[in-house]
């Protein structure tokens, strides 16, 4: 199996390290863990202080990010809506992988009528603009970051799904399928024993690289002002304020903007890492 430990320490590691970008990507991912799991202890201030005596302050030393028009510190906000992003792209890519793994290795391992099935309905789901299908859930739901989990969570499946069918078709015919099968294996124990493990390279590339998706999709959605509810601090709604006063406080888009950037472009890069890794065609 492609995940067991010697391979994880003589092969994967070794390649992975010499990518600088990905290292970069994997310290800033890890950075922005940190930070947000020990905001209350790094921040002086609280997402929700309130300061009518400093409204809209440029960055100082006392504020190194400026503050908003209710004299919020912005640096403590963005640090605290680095939680929200991170819990939103990790629930979410949970929930889609969970079920394209599952659609996938049905679909792979049984083919036929089921393979069928089974495709023309993601086919089917593949056809609406995911974005605007989201728009209109949302809509009708109250927006909140358990909805935004979810909803993102149950439209983003289908890239997964066909992706574990690829590799799937592949696996299933190898030697040591057809041995297991042989010897009379079960159904359950050659698709978990066997298949899927051999199969979660490419998930977990797609994984890494479906948390900046999930990211950028709840700040946009909290930039249109139907994500994450105020006065809960994300990204995105920190964005909308900044598009408000956007002549003369430019810290206030700049900032989280630039975090939303870099935190997105570290899971492109950690990913691309990742898969360079674990395909051996790439290395020399």
């Amino acid at each position: 199996m492609i995940f067991r430990e010697s391979y994880l320490v003589s092969v994967f590691w070794p390649r992975f390290r010499r990518n600088h970008f990905a290292l970069t990507g994997a310290l800033v991912v890890l950075s922005l863990f940190v930070l947000s799991s020990l905001a209350p202890w790094i921040t002086p201030y609280a997402p929700d202080d309130i300061d009518a005596y400093h409204v809209l302050l440029p960055p100082s030393t006392a504020h190194w990010m400026g503050t908003d028009d209710l004299g919020r510190d912005v640096l403590t906000r963005v640090i605290y809506g680095a939680q929200i992003s991170l819990k939103v792209g990790f629930v979410a890519v949970g929930i889609y992988t969970v079920i394209g793994v599952a659609v996938g290795l049905i679909a792979g391992y049984y083919s036929g009528w089921v393979d069928s099935l089974l495709m023309r309905f993601v086919d089917i789901m593949l056809c609406f603009p995911t974005f605007f299908f989201i728009l209109a859930v949302i809509a009708i739901r109250e927006p909140s970051i358990w909805n935004i989990m979810a909803i993102i969570g149950l439209t983003g499946w289908m890239g997964v799904a066909r992706l574990v069918r690829a590799e799937v078709l592949s696996i299933r015919e190898r030697d040591y399928v057809m041995a297991a099968r042989a010897i009379g294996a079960s159904d359950l124990r050659i698709i978990f024993r066997h298949i899927l493990p051999n199969a979660m390279a490419p998930v977990l590339v797609a994984a890494t690289l479906g948390v900046a998706g999930a990211i950028m999709t709840e700040s946009a959605l909290s930039f249109l002002g139907i994500g994450v509810p105020p006065p809960a601090p994300s990204w995105g709604n920190i964005l909308t304020l900044g598009k408000d006063y956007l002549e003369f406080a430019w810290w206030l888009f700049l900032y989280p903007g630039l975090a939303i950037m870099i935190t997105a472009l570290s899971y492109y890069l950690l990913g691309e890492g990742i898969r360079d890794a674990l395909d051996p065609r790439l290395q020399r």
